[in-house]
């Protein structure tokens, strides 16, 4: 059985965006705290309940199972918390503070609410889910016209964030790479980071070995 091992102290690390059984075990040897499923059609990463129920099943204990959402209606979030055993509920739409709060009464799971930042204006909307949300995914705004609320690979400034504190506790993400977590980390003073793109050999093919460089990378951050 494997289980999860992590260094005291170190920065938590969320790999999202998972498909097959060797990326549940890759993960899990690497010593990730979270593993992310996504339920979102257009992404090369979707996976149907009955795929994530699988994956989740062979979670060991200590990995927290995070299913990712857009915008998701009371029927799709019945649809995926029935079959699949969750730990959170990770949404990435355009979800206002109330609709937060009415997902985590339906589910009566934890809710991480994620942000998109490209400029100063965009910090507020972090504000609006302090204390509605248990978490805040803040991440890079996608591109213009992008197909995907997430997982693009793009960044953006750290220094927006630079010794910014929030009451809710926060998980940084946007364009993170074994190369560039140290210097996220210095720069924003995260202690939970989020990828998906970034330990990829292709979109939604998971590599073990990057996985594992860049959760050994963030754990030295």
């Amino acid at each position: 059985m494997l289980r999860v091992t992590r260094p005291g102290g170190s920065v938590r690390v969320k790999i999202c965006g998972l498909s097959r059984l060797a990326d549940v075990e890759a993960v899990a040897d690497a010593g990730a705290a979270y593993m992310g499923l996504v339920f979102f059609p257009p992404s090369p990463r979707n996976v149907s309940p009955e795929q994530a129920r699988d994956l989740a099943v062979a979670a060991p204990p200590g990995l927290a199972k995070v299913a990712l959402l857009v915008d998701p209606d009371d029927a799709t979030l019945d649809a995926v918390t029935s079959v699949v055993p969750l730990d959170m509920i990770q949404l990435q739409g355009a979800e206002t503070p109330e609709r937060v709060a009415e997902v985590r009464a339906r589910t009566g799971l934890p809710v991480m609410k994620a942000v998109g930042l490209r400029d100063e204006g965009d910090l507020a909307r972090i504000h609006m889910f302090e204390g509605v949300a248990d978490q805040i995914l803040v991440d890079a705004k996608p591109p213009k016209g992008a197909d995907l609320p997430g997982g693009n690979g793009v960044g953006f400034d750290w220094r927006l964030i630079a010794g910014r504190t929030w009451k809710t506790p926060w998980m940084l993400a946007g364009g993170l790479t074994a190369e560039n977590v140290a210097e996220a980390v210095r720069l924003t003073g995260a202690r939970q980071v989020d990828l998906s793109s970034g330990v990829e050999t292709a979109p939604g093919v998971k590599d073990a070995g990057l996985i594992a460089a860049f959760c050994k990378a963030a754990a030295a951050a």
